[in-house]
């Protein structure tokens, strides 16, 4: 939690225990922490435990150790049914699943194991990226099952059996597995869902192009913030748009404290490169704030969009760290 007061900043690290937002307080390690503006960012929770037998049945593609435990079980693999599966709409990095798919495809024809290996992609969604519009939803299907992946859209896990290594999905399609890779449902972080923050679904209203929340001296952004767009989805949740969003509340605040400057303003634009395997990627960039819907261009998988995302990725490692 950042407090911002009269005199400065204060950041305090610890895991933040209760917010409330008519009061501008949150506690923190048993201390109350009081402020004259608040910005609440604090992601979205990844709740795996919401479909029984997810856990024991496979690895969470979204966490360090899950992924870990995923490569290791991979390069070990040498034959059979391999399935990744989105278990819930509406996760972290749209793009990251079908990257996964193609990035597994590449990697198991270099090592001699594609004619071994069956790989599905189950998918609660009805198409890949879909809020990027139908043309870029196609685009990516089609970048994907190109592969030699199969698609299965409109499947959303109901339960899995670890022993049987089987699958059960809300629309009564059963499948077995040898191996699987999943990204889990997605809900608002326990102490959002519990104040009055708290929103459709338990995620955090904003002022799309501001970020205020209803309550006076209260934004939020990225990921546990819910923005309906005009074609009926909510924005995704990905790093560009929480980038883009935090240096216009920071620009707003600065306004307010120092009395100068422009208040900022977000304005939904955004991009993503997706990697499709063999040094090659996509790139997709547009506006999703747009009407009815979004305007994203889609780019070919090419090698100088790939060189492109790792420039970008350095670039960051080395601002950060």
């Amino acid at each position: 939690m950042h407090g911002l007061s009269g005199r400065g900043i204060e950041v305090v690290r610890g895991v933040v225990e209760a917010l409330d937002p008519v009061e501008r307080t949150a506690v923190v390690g048993g201390e109350t922490l009081r402020a004259d503006w608040m910005v609440v960012a604090l992601g979205a929770e990844l709740a795996p435990e919401l479909v029984p037998g997810l856990t024991e049945g496979g690895n969470n593609l979204y966490t360090l150790a899950g992924a870990a435990a995923f490569r290791d079980r991979f390069a070990e693999f040498d034959g059979g049914r391999l399935v990744l599966l989105t278990a819930a709409p509406g996760y972290k990095c749209p793009a990251a699943p079908y990257e996964a798919a193609m990035l597994l495809s590449a990697a198991l024809r270099r090592s001699g194991r594609r004619d071994r290996v069956t790989l599905d992609l189950f998918a609660a969604e009805p198409g890949p990226m879909g809020v990027a519009g139908p043309e870029v939803s196609a685009a990516v299907r089609a970048m994907v099952e190109g592969r030699g992946v199969a698609y299965h859209p409109d499947h959303g896990i109901v339960s899995v059996d670890p022993a049987a290594r089987r699958l059960r999905f809300g629309n009564g399609v059963e499948a077995g597995y040898d191996l699987l890779g999943f990204v889990p449902p997605h809900r608002p972080p326990r102490v959002v869902r519990e104040s009055a923050l708290a929103g459709a679904g338990g995620w955090v209203a904003v002022d799309r192009v501001t970020m205020a929340t209803a309550f006076p001296g209260v934004f939020a952004l990225g990921d546990v913030t819910s923005i309906p767009l005009a074609m009926g989805k909510p924005l995704p949740r990905a790093g560009v748009f929480a980038h883009a969003q935090a240096e216009a509340v920071a620009r707003t605040l600065a306004r307010a404290i120092k009395g100068r400057g422009k208040a900022g303003t977000f304005d939904g634009h955004g991009e993503c490169f997706i990697e499709s395997g063999d040094g090659k990627a996509g790139f997709g960039r547009g506006n999703f704030y747009a009407e009815p819907r979004p305007q994203v261009a889609m780019h070919a998988a090419a090698w100088h969009w790939h060189a492109a995302k790792v420039a970008f990725e350095k670039y960051w490692l080395r601002r950060w760290f």
